[in-house]
């Protein structure tokens, strides 16, 4: 199982991802420059963290998601490999047009750094079978650009193909009909915007996100 995390200038969570998925896999993941061209052969999952790639200049993601290296991202996602994008991952795969929409400034201005509570709305996904649909959760937020927004068309169809993953219990952020992660339509490309990676052991304060992590492995290990 080979699971790969991109670092872009400005990353500051590409390590914690990296320690969520050596404890789901059981191996060290690949830490791959921005500027590489290629992934590490038969990938199987990718994370994109979170931070602050380029300094968040011109618009969150939008530069990283020109890097040489999300063109092999594409394609991996294309054959079917799990990509997860975490805060500005989920800005930067919305830039790249690997999920729809795009992420704004958040509602009030102010950047939001604590707990939040999140709704699980499709628990059919590898990334989210191992929780309940329906089910409360809580992860760590910490954001300035995390308000979802889409047009009402891409809202409807994400909301009647149960493309969205999670939900704000409480808004945050302004985000359109409270989206906190949507999924592809394929189901292997999950963009959020709080932080699974930092709750996997109880040091952390909770739990909650060990789930995820664990249920892209049982999706990897069906696969085979």
């Amino acid at each position: 199982m080979k699971s790969a995390v991109i670092v872009f200038p400005g990353s500051n969570c590409d390590r914690d991802l990296a320690v969520a998925f050596e404890a789901a896999t059981g191996s060290k993941p690949a830490m791959v420059w921005h500027r590489d061209t290629q992934l590490p052969e038969d990938i199987d999952l990718i994370g994109v963290p979170g931070g602050f790639s380029y300094g968040d200049y011109l618009r969150s993601g939008a530069m990283a998601a020109r890097s040489p290296i999300m063109q092999a991202v594409a394609q991996a996602a294309d054959r079917g490999a799990f990509v997860l994008g975490i805060c500005n991952g989920f800005q930067v795969l919305t830039e790249s047009g690997l999920l729809p929409g795009a992420l704004l400034r958040n509602a009030r201005g102010h950047f939001v750094c604590r707990d939040v509570t999140l709704t699980v709305e499709n628990a059919q996904s590898a990334f989210t079978s191992r929780y309940e649909t329906g089910e409360r959760i809580s992860y760590p937020v910490a954001h300035h650009d995390g308000n979802y927004f889409a047009d009402a068309d891409t809202l409807d169809r994400l909301e009647g193909e149960g493309r969205v993953a999670f939900r704000y219990a409480d808004g945050i952020n302004g985000s359109a009909r409270d989206i906190a992660g949507i999924l592809n339509e394929g189901g292997n490309v999950l963009g959020l915007m709080p932080h699974p990676e930092r709750v996997i052991e109880p040091a952390h304060g909770g739990t909650d996100g060990r789930r995820l992590f664990e249920g892209l492995v049982e999706g990897l290990l069906a696969r085979t």
